[in-house]
């Protein structure tokens, strides 16, 4: 899980207030020490350490412990603005074009993870309504351009490609003559991976700036190399000229010091993070949002808009239907554990949810999630239809004929029944106990948007 060691390091700093009253420097000693060796050991750079840790002293040293609160939470407070600050402070969205195509540039090392996220990319803006194009311009690497159109496939994205012949110079400008006769409203040119000191093909970056006149031109770091990602920012910066940056594979990455380090090095924001393999694994970086997270406070809002984004509203409010009825199946129940399946890793999910960090970290380490999800499938799997939707009449021979038929034991076959009676109970009241808060633009819990938002907004 991102940041998951820093994340821990930090909260043992802040548990260790203790008294009320003024915070004194004597009170900042030891917390600060720990704060400056996690930040360390997650590999921030070290200037932006010790400015860091300068400002939190400074804010915090003589602080009146307000009425009603701990120091530790006075301390949070304090450390959760500055570390918002530190990760760019605001949402930095894309540049787009008041006259289409908007065009995006990606660019950086090998290995990064350019190619994947350009159809990450061009996948996310159409589900916000853009017409996107691909565009195949690594001729250097073995298989790049294949890679390009099989995830244009898998998407049905259009991928423009003249081969491995052309010079990608020439292929970015036939591009842009083919989005303009087509009416695409968005263009993701992807670049061959380099070396920053290779000038080269630092110098084919800037033709191909030159000639088609990029509205963003995005760095894709890989977030596992820490510091070296923060080091080859400032050169394509310096050299190049870089609008933001999109750090992959942070999932994978428990420190998280590039993403700490990059804005206050280099100026340039953050503006998207892979959090995954998935093609739709890839967010906007919300620095409040990821502050918050960091520090266990949760991320309710990207909780929210991850559930909405994928939940299907018809079959949510059929399933509630069905729930007032007391006619909610085992069909249903597989269903909806497939949605909540689609959200992602079970441990990323409760990591946004505050106070549920400790949770997802066991959860992590027993695999839970993948698992247990593939015992509940096999097992209804094996189930005839009338079994499934009448799970009442499944006898202890027919547990038996299930477990073989899923290849699981018979005790797993009670304890998803049970689970399924209890969920069953759990929803029932639920959706009774919300009934006069549905309507069409609900969520899949029977909340509406408005009033999830104005919920918050109080918490």
């Amino acid at each position: 899980m991102a940041f998951e060691n820093l994340s821990e390091r930090l909260q043992k700093a802040i548990r260790m207030f203790r008294n009320g009253g003024k915070i004194t420097e004597d009170d900042l000693k030891a917390p600060l020490r720990e704060v400056r060796m996690a930040l360390l050991e997650a590999d921030v750079n070290f200037k932006v350490v010790k400015d860091f840790v300068a400002t939190i002293r400074e804010r915090a040293v003589g602080e009146i412990v307000n009425e009603g609160l701990t120091p530790g939470q006075q301390i949070i407070k304090i450390v959760n603005e500055e570390l918002t600050k530190l990760l760019g402070g605001t949402q930095s969205k894309l540049a787009v074009s008041p006259k289409p195509p908007t065009v995006i540039m990606l660019v950086g090392l090998q290995g990064a993870g350019k190619t994947t996220t350009a159809g990450k990319l061009a996948n996310m803006l159409r589900k916000k309504g853009k017409h996107p194009m691909l565009v195949a311009a690594d001729v250097y690497r073995p298989a790049a351009i294949k890679q390009l159109e099989v995830l244009g496939a898998q998407l049905n994205i259009p991928v423009f490609t003249l081969g491995d012949k052309v010079s990608p110079v020439e292929i970015a400008k036939e591009a842009m003559a083919k989005a303009h006769s087509m009416n695409y409203d968005t263009v993701i040119i992807d670049t061959a991976g380099r070396l920053h000191i290779n000038e080269e093909l630092m110098g084919e970056l800037r033709n191909i700036k030159a000639a088609v006149s990029p509205h963003e031109i995005l760095l894709v770091v890989d977030a596992m190399t820490g510091q070296d990602a923060v080091t080859v920012a400032e050169s394509f910066n310096n050299d190049l000229g870089i609008d933001g940056l999109i750090v992959t594979k942070l999932d994978g990455d428990a420190r998280g010091g590039a993403v700490l380090s990059v804005k206050a090095v280099t100026g340039r924001p953050v503006k998207f993070v892979g959090m995954g393999e998935k093609l739709d694994a890839l967010e906007p970086f919300y620095p409040d949002r990821m502050a918050s997270r960091i520090l266990g406070m949760g991320d309710i809002l990207t909780f929210i808009e991850k559930v909405q984004s994928t939940t299907d509203m018809a079959k949510a409010l059929e399933m509630e239907k069905k729930l007032r009825k007391n006619e909610f199946t085992l069909e249903q129940f597989l269903e909806q554990m497939q949605q909540i399946k689609k959200l992602g890793p079970l441990e990323n999910i409760l990591g946004m949810i505050p106070g549920m960090g400790g949770i997802a970290q066991k959860l992590k380490e027993t695999d839970v999630n993948e698992k247990e999800f593939a015992h509940i499938e096999a097992i209804i799997q094996s189930m005839t239809i009338k079994e499934r939707r009448n799970p009442e009449i499944i006898n202890g021979s027919r547990r038996k004929r299930i477990a073989a038929g899923s290849g699981t034991r018979v005790q797993d076959v009670n304890r998803l029944l049970k689970k399924f009676e209890e969920s069953k109970k759990k929803n029932l009241q639920a959706s009774f106990g919300h009934r006069t808060n549905l309507r069409p633009a609900a969520g899949p819990y029977g909340f509406a948007e408005e009033q999830q938002k104005s919920r918050l907004r109080r918490v």
